[in-house]
């Protein structure tokens, strides 16, 4: 089945077909499927922002789409950056401007207070379907200083362990335990139950 990946984040783009695609999805941007516009993100919760890029996006392609929204929320911080994670530190800022941003406002902050979880909603919408949402959470602890070299976004500085952060795992290792990893395990189970019961897709 091909989908399209309502975002213009290429390291979930990424991640999308590294999950996808071996179970046999083809996986295509929006931009490859003709939609270029900006859906603006208007919604106080991540469920309530996937649904609106996934609605926007297959209303105007006419075919499967899958919508992200995720973000970062840090406890000792009420749950910010929450759903303004990508503009936590301003329209245009880099990931490192972001977490660089994180690190400050958590100076002083003792390790047993800096517990934080990576939540994640995704959207689908298949064509002539209402949307079905699809949640994933990990949780962890922002570590004092950036850690690895691999994902993106706040990932050098999300720990799991003293050792361990989310940009020092590989893609498959990060997939199996990753708040998107497990939502869109949750979908492909769905989509496994359609396919079962028959439904053509």
């Amino acid at each position: 089945m091909e989908f399209v990946i309502a975002t213009q984040n290429k390291g979930k783009l990424a991640e999308m077909r590294r999950i996808l695609e071996p179970l046999g999805h083809t996986v295509i941007s929006a931009k490859e499927a003709g939609f270029t516009q900006d859906v603006a993100e208007t919604g106080t919760t991540f469920a309530e922002n996937a649904a609106l890029k996934a609605t926007a996006v297959a209303q105007a392609v006419g075919k499967p789409v899958i919508a992200d929204d995720s973000g970062l929320m840090v406890d000792a911080l009420d749950g910010v950056p929450g759903v303004y994670s990508a503009r936590y530190a301003g329209e245009g800022a880099t990931d490192r401007q972001r977490w660089e941003k994180l690190l400050r406002e958590l100076e002083g902050v003792p390790k047993e207070k800096r517990t934080a979880k990576f939540c994640c909603a995704i959207v689908l919408v298949l064509p002539g379907q209402e949307p079905v949402t699809f949640y994933g959470e990990c949780p962890g602890y922002i570590g004092p200083a950036p850690l690895g070299e691999d994902g993106f976004g706040y990932d050098p500085v999300f720990y799991l362990n003293q050792t361990t952060s989310f940009a020092t795992l590989s893609g498959a290792e990060k997939d199996k335990i990753s708040h998107r990893g497990k939502a869109m395990a949750r979908l492909e189970q769905y989509l496994k139950e359609l396919a079962k019961n028959g439904t053509q897709l």
